[in-house]
């Protein structure tokens, strides 16, 4: 595997890194880009179509590359061998099936082991922990998951996972990497309430609160504990510091991350099941990034017990809004997590993660740190 940064955000910048990467005879790119970079369909179909390897990724609100953050540019990861890949369309339709979806793939997608499934999605759409919860259940345990949410801190949906025909939104996009992992996922968010049931809710939208409105509960509690007051203009200036965090049998709260109200309802980035109970979270920089350096002991723990090399390389998938809230510390994070390995990655809007071991799921505010052998030779098969 190869690792290219690219700081520029002009598409001639990334036709030559393209160019240059596809000449050293790699067989897929791995395209990691800034949202701020700006690129439209129209700016990078050309770019893709002309690279002469399949171009597959997504646009992020930041990428990361050896322990920095970029705001604009992109990484370019390149791998020996054609990726197999598929996208799943319709990832806020109601009317589409993920478990029909994912029957339909090719019967040796089910009997590979020993593999690293990258799953990029719209983390904007309506429906991600229904489809990743299909993942766990149709492909299982045998593999390790890691990916997250493209998108954009505007929080508008847009087209923003790249694939070998051009960017595609409210979609998933599935990557074999042929490769072996291990998984670290933490986030040092800590309960500051007691248990709040969800009364009524409709996929990411909390309407009821212990049968109140769900923001007429919510914001009290935040007001007391953090000295500031909600304003029309600053719900996520202070929501950010104050997510929400439901159990999961025999894990770690699985954190969601408020983004904005709709009148009385709150919208979080995944869905919170109605009748769930959920409790108001806080963190502190210490906390996180105490909670960045287990997520990396975890990972190097589980690397050890698979394998009797070094690893190869760390990917990263960290979330947007430990940036805004860390700030300058972000940078004591990105280097504990690091520790010397080459690092890819991104900040998405949530995580999606497992060990091989417990269930899958889609995080916000968590930090998923994979470590990765060196590519293994293994015949692919491209699936659209």
């Amino acid at each position: 595997m190869r690792i290219s940064l690219i700081e520029s955000d002009k598409i001639p910048d990334l036709q030559a890194g393209i160019r240059e990467m596809a000449s050293q005879g790699v067989g897929s790119i791995l395209l990691l880009a800034c949202d701020d970079n700006g690129w439209s369909d129209n700016d990078l179909t050309p770019v893709i179509k002309s690279a002469g390897v399949p171009v597959l990724g997504g646009t992020f609100p930041q990428v990361i590359h050896a322990a920095n953050n970029y705001q604009r540019g992109c990484v370019l990861i390149g791998f020996d061998q054609k990726l197999e890949y598929t996208l799943i369309e319709g990832l806020s339709d109601p009317d589409v099936n993920y478990d029909i979806a994912l029957q339909a793939l090719p019967e040796s997608w089910f009997e590979m082991t020993e593999n690293t499934w990258m799953v990029w999605v719209d983390g904007l759409a309506s429906r991600i922990a229904e489809m990743v919860e299909a993942l766990f259940f149709n492909l299982g345990l045998e593999h390790n998951y890691i990916g997250g949410g493209a998108g954009s801190l505007s929080f508008i949906q847009k087209p923003c996972l790249i694939t070998p025909e051009g960017l595609r939104q409210d979609a998933a996009l599935l990557i074999r990497l042929p490769v072996e992992s291990a998984l670290g996922v933490g986030h040092g968010w800590v309960p500051i309430s007691e248990p709040l049931k969800v009364t009524e809710s409709e996929r990411n939208r909390i309407d009821t609160l212990e049968w109140q409105p769900a923001f007429s509960v919510y914001r009290p509690l935040v007001e007391e504990y953090s000295g500031q007051l909600f304003q029309n203009d600053n719900f996520f200036d202070i929501a950010k510091a104050y997510p929400l965090g439901f159990s999961r049998l025999d894990s770690d709260l699985v954190v969601r991350d408020p983004l904005m109200c709709h009148g009385e309802s709150m919208i979080c980035v995944g869905e919170v099941a109605e009748g769930s109970f959920l409790r108001v979270l806080h963190g502190t920089p210490e906390s996180l990034i105490a909670a960045a350096s287990e997520v990396r002991d975890a990972a190097e723990s589980a690397f050890a017990l698979k394998s009797s090399e070094p690893p190869h390389l760390a990917c990263l998938i960290d979330c947007i809004s430990r940036v805004l809230f860390l700030e300058d510390a972000i940078q004591e994070e990105l280097a504990v997590l690091s520790r010397g390995l080459p690092l890819f990655g991104a900040f998405t809007l949530g995580e999606i993660a497992n060990n091989g071991q417990e269930y899958l799921e889609f995080y916000n505010k968590t930090a998923v740190l994979g470590l990765l052998s060196d590519e293994k030779e293994q015949p692919g098969l491209e699936v659209k």
